[in-house]
């Protein structure tokens, strides 16, 4: 016997509307199984996982500065896996895109100028799309598969950030601890709202979101992306080039991770450190997913997966549980939304062979 996979002749609109619902729904399922075999009270628990963190309004600030590079990845994602472009190395461009933006506090932390933070963002989006560009040139001309190639250089960029705090960039006046010195005012990224820490990051991410959709509703190169992502043959018979597509996704794709970078460096930490982020770069690919890859989902989808942020560390007080509860969340989400996306798309189908060895169709 095995199992085959066979396309539906039609795929159910409807189903596909509600599958991030279906999968949301399935993930609190399969979360409060796995609480109750931790003995824990699964009601109370998934309360204090997705209820409590959103009772007060500091929570509320603290929930959109962990969107913010959430959704600023996704959507630059987005429009890679729409072109058929596949980055799976968006926390390496993050990590480049802060370090590439922390070299003016950094390295010239004596000069005060208001064109301080407006350069660093501008050089944090530089960094994010140049760390891009080299899985880009190895796939547009050695045809190297950009999966594996942006998934090492994650780990490139996570070594030279923790050379770099623990070495050169290191706060001379810190006490030999591996940061660098504290960003002055003008390199800080001002508060959006005066009562609260949310910063200008979430406003960046919500603008983008915006534009990318604009870009692939109404202009003709999000009419590109949606061809050669397609079919590329299809794409080529339209005039539109493969290789100048895979750059211009990277490459976008890898700027908006530099500035979600900066962004979280200038606006929530305020230094670097050896670790600045809990893998946002990762976990933005679930939440270009759970969006549909459309840029207006991504949003909501950004603040569902941030809220697990919240909901772990509130989950590691009020009941004792382990951080990794986090991932185990953000895994479950993943696993269910491809498992609905796939069963939308085909059915199961089983096939049986008998003793002659001829294959029968069984149940689908």
């Amino acid at each position: 016997m095995r199992i085959e996979l066979e396309r539906r002749p039609e795929v159910s609109r409807l189903f596909s509307l509600l599958s991030p619902v279906i999968a949301l729904a399935l993930m609190m399922i399969f979360g409060g199984i796995m609480f109750l075999l931790l003995g824990k009270n699964p009601i109370t628990a998934l309360y204090s996982f997705f209820i409590e963190p959103l009772m007060e309004v500091w929570s509320l600030h603290e929930l959109a500065i962990k969107a913010a590079p959430l959704i600023l990845i996704g959507v630059g994602l987005s429009v890679c896996y729409r072109s058929n472009n596949w980055n799976i190395g968006a926390e390496g461009q993050f990590i480049a895109g802060a370090i590439a933006g922390s070299i003016l506090p950094v390295v010239f932390h004596e000069w005060h100028s208001p064109l301080v933070l407006p350069l660093m963002l501008l050089l944090g989006m530089l960094g994010g799309a140049l760390f891009a560009g080299i899985p880009a040139f190895l796939k547009a001309h050695l045809n190297t598969n950009e999966i594996l190639t942006s998934l090492m250089l994650v780990y490139v960029a996570q070594l030279f950030l923790d050379w770099l705090v623990r070495g050169y960039w290191r706060n001379p006046g810190g006490l030999n601890f591996p940061e660098t010195r504290t960003f002055d005012p003008v390199a800080v990224l001002p508060e959006m709202i005066a009562s609260g820490r949310t910063h200008w990051g979430f406003g960046f991410a919500i603008l983008a979101a915006v534009a990318i959709w604009f870009m692939m509703r109404y202009t003709l190169k999000g009419f590109e992306i949606t061809v050669l992502g397609q079919s590329e043959r299809a794409g080529r018979f339209a005039g539109f080039s493969t290789r100048k597509m895979i750059w211009f996704s990277m490459l976008l794709s890898g700027a908006l991770a530099g500035l979600a970078g900066i962004a979280e460096v200038s606006g929530a930490i305020q230094q670097l450190r050896p670790v600045i982020s809990p893998g946002y770069g990762f976990t933005a690919i679930i939440v270009a997913f759970l969006g549909r890859l459309n840029p207006l989902g991504i949003i909501v989808a950004g603040l569902v997966l941030a809220l697990t942020y919240l909901g772990g560390e509130a989950a590691q007080l009020s009941l004792g549980v382990s951080d990794k509860v986090t991932r185990v969340f953000q895994g479950l989400l993943l696993f269910f939304v491809l498992s609905c996306d796939t069963l939308i798309r085909y059915k199961i189908k089983l096939v049986w062979s008998n003793l002659t060895g001829t294959a029968t169709e069984g149940a689908h």
